[in-house]
């Protein structure tokens, strides 16, 4: 393979464009599979412009390989894995191919734990408190500060993937920087939503025990040995149904504690 098509700027900004839907065909036999191939399609197109169609095909089918990570993070894997295309020549292309493969379930937690357990809850605590005042302000905060990180992320990693290419491999694999920062980003992820579940969800009961004479309130009772513990077992006892069905059935869930919620404040259990 010739090296003289070098890719470009807008080469790159093609794929920060076709990333936008990379999830758009996901499927449960290769996942992401279709999205990565769409998104390498500029990268071929200028290294493979004057290539015989067989050349071409088996550039195509090098992505049309299974592949799931976390979208920003994946990102950073597609500049990577351009700058692997243009550096290789084609028999060394197996190496593109276990490159690839071998970044995805680091990637994916280490953009889960810095987007989705770390921004998103920080996010939606900034749009919560507005929110619980009333404000609309709220939800269009929460989604523009969100998105600001989103968006940009994934035009910066792009980049910065192509850039650094091969050497940013080698030094994660020297310093185990990528655990090192998922590690960090889960601790923080908890302590905010720690905070947030504290903050923003409410779990009293108004139920009272008459003892002789004297009434004892019971969310009283709880609040003198520890505070917000109704929303502690409300939050482990969601969490432990969640994590026992794997996410299957969180809608559903939201739905039935709508419901019970409902239905024990109706009848004075709760408040």
């Amino acid at each position: 393979m010739s090296t003289l098509h070098k890719i470009t700027k807008k080469d790159l900004n093609r794929i920060f464009w076709n990333l936008q839907t990379m999830s758009f065909s996901y499927n449960y036999e290769k996942m992401q599979m279709i999205g990565f191939a769409h998104c390498m399609a500029p990268v071929l197109d200028r290294l493979y412009k004057d290539a015989d169609k067989e050349t071409r095909i088996r550039a195509m089918k090098r992505h049309l390989e299974f592949f799931n990570t976390q979208i920003n993070a994946g990102a950073l894997i597609l500049g990577v894995t351009a700058a692997m295309e243009e550096k290789t020549s084609e028999e060394e292309k197996d190496a593109v191919v276990s490159v690839k493969a071998g970044l995805m379930g680091p990637f994916a937690g280490l953009g889960d734990s810095l987007l989705k357990f770390t921004w998103m809850p920080i996010c939606g605590s900034i749009g919560a408190a507005f929110a619980l005042q009333g404000n609309i302000i709220g939800p269009i905060l929460m989604f523009l500060i969100y998105n600001l990180v989103n968006v940009l992320s994934k035009y910066f990693f792009i980049h910065y993937g192509y850039n650094k290419g091969v050497d940013l491999i080698e030094q994660s694999k020297n310093s185990n920087i990528i655990q090192r920062i998922s590690n960090l980003a889960n601790v923080v992820g908890v302590m905010v939503l720690g905070s947030l579940i504290a903050s923003t969800v409410k779990v009293a009961t108004p139920l009272t025990i008459n003892v002789g004479e004297q009434s004892i309130k019971v969310q009283e009772m709880f609040d003198k040995v520890m505070p917000n513990f109704l929303t502690l077992l409300f939050a482990l006892a969601t969490f432990f149904i969640v994590r026992k069905f794997q996410g299957k059935y969180t809608v559903s869930l939201i739905l039935a504690v709508m419901v019970i919620g409902v239905i024990f404040s109706m009848f004075g259990i709760l408040k």
